[in-house]
């Protein structure tokens, strides 16, 4: 156990929050069935659970969003309601959300300040007040960017560091943060843990969910372990390892991740794709590397290293103004995704919400979006088969374990890492001959990890190439090869026994050619 644990051992703090027999039902589906929980004063609290135990509706009720059906709410000893988000606020709640609810138009100062803006007791907002304290809480983060920053010039990390800093405007007593890191690097991991660590010293409360279990055991003294609605039990995390804690949230054993040998080197195989000295005139610098049938090819980068722009030329989003990539052989550039997705190129974005669904629409629509000649009666008549594409859809959801009522259910009152699995089996349904997947189990809970690893071994035992982009480094051990994405080039291939996460941390910092 880390040395930087924080209250390790819990002390009896008075409690802040009290939950008590809390149930909530949305349609035939019990989110909370009869939770009971304390969250102490001043500590680093963890929820836990697969995706769709409840974890996100807690949070929701805490915050005014969704009303229980049964139970109370007590904050310093004394019953409330939160029938609304302003209450939350005026309790000392502030919610750091998973998906992030910004407006693209604004600037960075703009999102900062939004139901925070201090104003004189004529109702003028103070500008100059809240641009500095906008400045104080990004100089705490160490943002690179500037309060006046148009917030769509930002990286999908640069905007969750807004939402972070949004939540941190003004004096909170309790900060729930729904999967902070995601997107962040080791060095912004840490960064963020020292902010936590001073908050907590601060006698602020952290609420924190997330599916990276090595931060919920270095960073917190108490664990609530969700699962199908219910409270599982709280636990000091003293009292935990990860193997201990996955099987608490799984309710089995789950096996962790070997870097499996082959039979055969995929790279002795046939190329599928090859690029060389690919420019995009921005992040793509140079690079240049193969993926071979059968393959796992790993990418490993820092935010900024231009792994993501490369996805994006492969995959038809963006064009490039350098280099050359061939597909099977032939010449390849295509001009639109869907250019790429005919040719058997599929790419998982790393933004769901925004790039990979259609919110409003149901389940079915969204599986079936990338496949949907395969729902058509005939090539020559455009009528799509209600059935076959019901049917579709039902496999999928059967296949990633997506909890939701129906196949009708619209996708946006599904979790985040069920939304993750609709987008991930939306390609599936192409069958790709090459999956590009973008930090693929962002959000995904260990037990549909495990699934999702399954399935991309069985897609590579069936002859699909893959490649993974991601920022956790331990996601990689399944892959056959990784290579190392710095200033836009690959500056490393590594095979085998050299696919560790301390030796890829240590290749993106420091590459062995300049050594």
């Amino acid at each position: 156990m880390s040395d930087g644990n924080l209250d390790k051992i819990p002390k009896p703090e008075s409690t802040l929050v009290a939950v008590r027999s809390v149930s909530k039902h949305f349609g035939a589906v019990q989110a909370l069935n009869d939770v009971s929980l304390d969250i102490e004063a001043g500590t680093v609290h963890a929820l836990v659970g697969a995706n769709g135990a409840g974890k996100s509706t807690l949070i929701n009720v805490l915050a005014g969003i969704v009303h229980p059906d049964s139970g109370t709410i007590e904050v310093d000893g004394v019953e409330v309601e939160i029938p609304r988000p302003t209450k939350a606020t005026s309790l000392g709640f502030e919610f750091v959300h998973q998906e992030l609810n910004l407006v693209p138009g604004f600037t960075v100062l703009e999102n900062m300040t939004l139901g925070h803006v201090p104003s004189n007791r004529f109702g003028l907002i103070r500008w100059r007040n809240a641009r500095k304290r906008a400045q104080e809480v990004l100089d705490l983060l160490e943002a690179p960017f500037s309060v006046d920053a148009p917030l769509r010039d930002l990286s999908v990390n640069e905007q969750w560091t807004v939402s972070m800093g949004r939540a941190l405007m003004r004096n909170a007593r309790l900060i729930a943060m729904d999967e902070p890191t995601a997107s962040l690097t080791d060095a912004e991991v840490e960064n963020l843990f020292g902010i936590i660590r001073s908050l907590r010293s601060k006698g602020v409360t952290i609420l924190y969910v997330s599916h990276r279990l090595k931060e919920i055991l270095d960073i917190t003294s108490r664990v609530t372990v969700f699962r199908d609605g219910r409270n599982v039990g709280t636990f000091s995390t003293d009292e935990l390892d990860r193997a201990s804690l996955t099987e608490k949230i799984v309710g089995r054993a789950v096996a962790g991740q070997v870097n499996e040998a082959r039979s055969t080197d995929p790279q002795d195989g046939e190329k599928l794709l090859e690029v060389e000295g690919l420019e995009d005139g921005s992040a793509v610098r140079g690079a240049s590397f193969a993926v071979s049938r059968r393959e796992i090819l790993g990418i490993a980068g820092l935010v900024g290293s231009g792994r993501t722009e490369i996805a994006h030329v492969i995959a038809g989003l963006k064009q490039p103004i350098a280099g050359h990539m061939s597909w099977d052989g032939e010449e390849y550039r295509p001009k639109s995704p869907l250019d790429a997705l005919k040719k058997g190129i599929a790419y998982v974005p790393e933004e769901r919400r925004s790039q990979g669904l259609v919110l409003t629409e149901s389940v079915e629509f969204n599986i079936n979006m990338a496949s949907i000649s395969r729902g058509v009666l005939r090539k020559w008549l455009p009528i799509i088969s209600v059935s076959q594409s019901r049917q579709g859809a039902r496999e999928v959801m059967d296949s990633f374990g997506i909890k939701a009522p129906s196949v009708l259910t619209a996708v946006s009152n599904l979790s985040g890492g069920n939304q993750q699995k609709v987008v991930i089996g939306k390609y599936l349904r192409t069958d790709p001959r090459l999956l590009i997947l973008d930090e693929p189990t962002v959000g995904v809970d260990v037990g549909a990890r495990s699934d999702i690893y399954r399935d991309i071994r069985g897609l590579v035992e069936s002859g699909t190439a893959v490649v993974i982009i991601s920022s956790d480094f331990d996601e990689l051990v399944m892959c056959d090869r990784v290579v190392v994405i710095k200033e836009g080039r690959v500056t490393e291939s590594v095979t085998g026994s050299e696919i560790t996460k301390d030796n890829l941390t240590h290749l993106c910092y420091e590459s062995k050619e300049h050594e």
